[in-house]
């Protein structure tokens, strides 16, 4: 019935990337490496992991006619991602400029560029490509008005799932589509508002799905993540590893997560395997080149990929740096 696993809306950017042994202070200067060019973009980003798990997977997204946007378009064919609904000018290609610390922990500042003009006209024309897809993943690096459009084209039976990222407050329409919503915790106080800033995750995780959502993902850091349902709220551990860059883990994490959910995995199940994804990601250093294959997260998982994966032992992994905020 569905051409696509995963349909993913969302950014593409070039990754304009600086090594620091620490991050400068207002109105300082500190020397940095040299500067390494990757893809990235938190949608571009997401498609490409899913495409390396082996999920059927597509992008619309609107890059630049620069070479920015041509690094943006081979790097997600050659992960074999369809690209036929990436758009092409309107604007130069987004940029992210990202500092990177001796942790592994990074800062990011983003131009948004060609992404800002990915518009509600644009997904009204794509809605072949909309009905296509089994599961459809957007973040809020794209503009507001053109997440709410994605949300009105859905096909019935597909399941939408959003990392509100950068987060701000979300329409009810919007939430009441998510399947899962997906955030961290500063993203969790945003969109709660007042109510986010007292009580426990579960608390917050309750008021989220008292908010509309199907289903919440809430990431905890150390404490891995909390998944949230009319069924109830559980714990999920996430994978401890030594972490050399967290740039594109939270992405790794949301693609992995939908993929999932797509091939019927329950929502902790899919949430358990997608930490076991990011886990490898940040033992890497880039964004979409750290992404792993299925037979690379259970080498170091030592788990198959049929069904729901058991659990793996607690870290600061892939949901650690996505609790920080700090991985796109």
């Amino acid at each position: 019935m569905y051409d696509h696993d995963l349909l993913v809306v969302g950014s593409a950017n070039a990754d304009l990337v600086i090594d620091v042994e620490r991050r400068p202070a207002a109105g300082e200067t500190v020397l940095g490496s040299d500067l390494a060019v990757h893809p990235g973009g938190k949608g571009a980003n997401q498609a490409v992991a899913a495409a390396r798990l082996g999920a059927r997977t597509a992008l619309l997204a609107r890059v630049g006619d620069d070479a920015y946007g041509r690094l943006l378009l081979g790097s997600q064919r050659a992960a074999g991602v369809e690209t036929a609904g990436v758009l092409v000018g309107g604007a130069p290609t987004g940029v992210a400029l990202i500092t990177v610390d001796p942790s592994g922990d990074n800062s990011i500042v983003v131009s948004p560029g060609a992404n800002g003009r990915l518009t509600p006209a644009d997904v009204r024309a794509a809605d072949g490509l909309l009905h296509a897809s089994r599961v459809v993943s957007a973040q809020l690096e794209i503009p507001l008005e053109t997440v709410v459009e994605v949300v009105r084209n859905l096909a019935p039976g597909s399941r939408f799932v959003l990392n509100p990222s950068p987060p701000r407050p979300l329409p009810a329409e919007v939430l009441a589509a998510c399947d899962p919503l997906i955030v961290n915790e500063h993203e969790a106080k945003v969109i709660l508002g007042e109510a986010g800033g007292s009580g426990e995750p579960e608390d917050w995780a309750r008021l989220l799905l008292a908010k509309g959502p199907k289903s919440v993902v809430v990431t905890l850091g150390g404490e891995g993540a909390l998944v949230a349902s009319a069924d109830g709220v559980s714990r999920v551990p996430s994978v401890k590893v030594a972490a050399v860059d967290t740039t594109g883990a939270g992405d790794s994490f949301t693609a992995a997560l939908a993929w999932r959910l797509g091939t019927g995995s329950s929502l902790a199940g899919a949430a358990a395997y997608a930490a076991r994804v990011g886990a490898v990601a940040v033992t890497r250093r880039g964004a979409q080149e750290s992404f792993p294959t299925a037979q690379e997260v259970d080498a170091l998982c030592g788990a198959g990929t049929g069904g729901d994966p058991a659990p793996g032992p607690e870290s600061d992994s892939a949901p650690e740096a996505a609790r920080r905020g700090d991985a796109r």
